[in-house]
Parts: C-alpha cells; sequence; structure tokens
C-alpha cells in the first residue's frame, strides 16, 4: 500500500509528540492476555522480582567516572576528562567523538538536553544546527543566552539518534554532578522527557512535569539546584503549537533567575 508523504509526516509527527510525552514503547517485551485480572498482590510481587539490578561492573565504571569527575576542579578541566573516559558503552557504539558542552561555564544557567545528535557530533558542540538555533533564540529570548551552559545527560551520539538508555545515563551522571558542583547554578533547565527523568530520577512524562520547579540535590554533599522541566527544542520544531507552552517555561525560568541574581 502505497502512503503519501504527507501521512508520513503526520505519523512522525504524532510518534514524536508520544515520544516526548513519556510514551517510549507501544508493545511489550512478551505477549500479554489482558483478559487476566491479577490480584493486586501478586502484581506487587511481580514488580519486585522484575526490579533492574545494576552488574557489578557498571557499578566499577560509575566508580570510575565518578573519579575521574572528582579530579577536575574547573569545567573545562571536566570536559577534558570525560573526552578521556571510555566507560560509557555509547564509547564503543559508533560514536565518533565527545561533545561535552558550550556556553559560559560561570553562567548561573545550567541547560541540559537527552543526547548528542549528527549535528552536534559534527561540530563537537552540543544543540548545533537548526536544534541549536532554536534553543539560542529561546534563551535569547529570555536575556539568558549570557548566563547558559550547555550539555547533555550523555556525552556520545548514541546510534541512529536514539534516546540513551538508563543505564548510559548513569554512567555519565557524576559527569553532570560534578558540572553542578563547579558551576552551582542558580536554576537548571531540562529539555524533555529523556532529561528530566535522566536528572530528577522521575518517572512523570514531560506533560506533568513541565513548568514546575523540581530540586535536583546531589547524593553527596550540600549541593542542590532548581530545575524546570520544558519540551525539547526538536519536539517543538514537529508541534509548533507547544510553543505557547515553551515560552510560559522560559518565562518561570526568567523569573527566577531575576528574583536569584
Amino acid at each position: 500500500m502505497n502512503v503519501e508523504p504527507r501521512d508520513i509526516a503526520a505519523i512522525e509527527s504524532l510518534l514524536a509528540f508520544w515520544r516526548d510525552a513519556g510514551v517510549d514503547a507501544c508493545f511489550e517485551e512478551v505477549p500479554q492476555d489482558r483478559t487476566i485480572v491479577v490480584a493486586p498482590a501478586l502484581k506487587a510481587v511481580a514488580k519486585a522480582t522484575a526490579s533492574v539490578v545494576v552488574p557489578v561492573d557498571t557499578r566499577d565504571v560509575v566508580a570510575e567516572a565518578r573519579a575521574l569527575a572528582r579530579s577536575a576542579d574547573s569545567v573545562e578541566a571536566l570536559a577534558e576528562a570525560v573526552a578521556t573516559f571510555r566507560g560509557c558503552d555509547l564509547v564503543g557504539q559508533g560514536a565518533r567523538g565527545c561533545v561535552f558542552g558550550r556556553g559560559s561555564a560561570q553562567g548561573s544557567l545550567l541547560v541540559i538536553g537527552h543526547a548528542p545528535a549528527a549535528e552536534d557530533e559534527s561540530a563537537g558542540e552540543p544543540f548545533s544546527g537548526r536544534i541549536g538555533t532554536l534553543t539560542d533564540r529561546m534563551l535569547a529570548a529570555i536575556a539568558a543566552s549570557d548566563q547558559a551552559y550547555l550539555t547533555n545527560t550523555v556525552f556520545w551520539r548514541p546510534p541512529g539518534d536514539r534516546a540513551p538508555t538508563p543505564e548510559e545515563q548513569a554512567t555519565c551522571a557524576p559527569f553532570l554532578d560534578r558540572l553542578l558542583e563547579l558551576m552551582k547554578p542558580r536554576a537548571v533547565l531540562l529539555l524533555g522527557a529523556v532529561a528530566a527523568r535522566g536528572v530528577l530520577k522521575s518517572e512523570e512524562s514531560i506533560v506533568k512535569a513541565r513548568g514546575q520547579w523540581r530540586e535536583w540535590r546531589l547524593a553527596e554533599g550540600d549541593i542542590s539546584a532548581s530545575a524546570l522541566a520544558t519540551f525539547h527544542p526538536a519536539f517543538l520544531m514537529k508541534q509548533p503549537q507547544a510553543k505557547r507552552q515553551a515560552w510560559a517555561d522560559l518565562l518561570t525560568l526568567a523569573g527566577r533567575l531575576e528574583e536569584t541574581a
């Protein structure tokens, strides 16, 4: 059956909407008979036994990343440390180079997306190309361009520009934690559901999380920051009707930056 190009574009746009709304799968790994009602107690047991156990080697890699991150005494040194790290699985999955961050390392705003894209990999900087242009325009609209440092939850491009896995985010998290320690920003802007979940360790969809202030607190030390989630610029390019909500979120962010100045 032939499908018109406009229909394909509509389908892609709809899928992008559901992805950024937090829907990350349309089927389960095994068939489920929905006609069978499972007692709540049995559901609880099934959920407990299905809990993800982090492998020992992953914990070792995270420990290595944490030690490497702690050795950096500046954002520039942290970027260099990340470039030498080989513990993230994405390094061996075709990534052509490390993409850490860009912007003001002494700024008051930390902006976090989910992962580098093809344009970022080519440029060696996050938020490049058309997505970067829109991101810069969003920040300029609230006079935050000079205050912002932009990065992602992982620093290597995932194959096919897929979303990074929680394990990949966990491997890179010590570097993101150290960035928060070094910058001590007045606010953090999380772009998209994947970034919000990875940083805040929350299962909320971006539709529910956006526009709400959350606390990002590190496990060690008295380090924390106020974090605000909004739609990713890539989503806004496909769903421009959501720009009204994103603009409201940016105004909320601008108010917080002004209050804490």
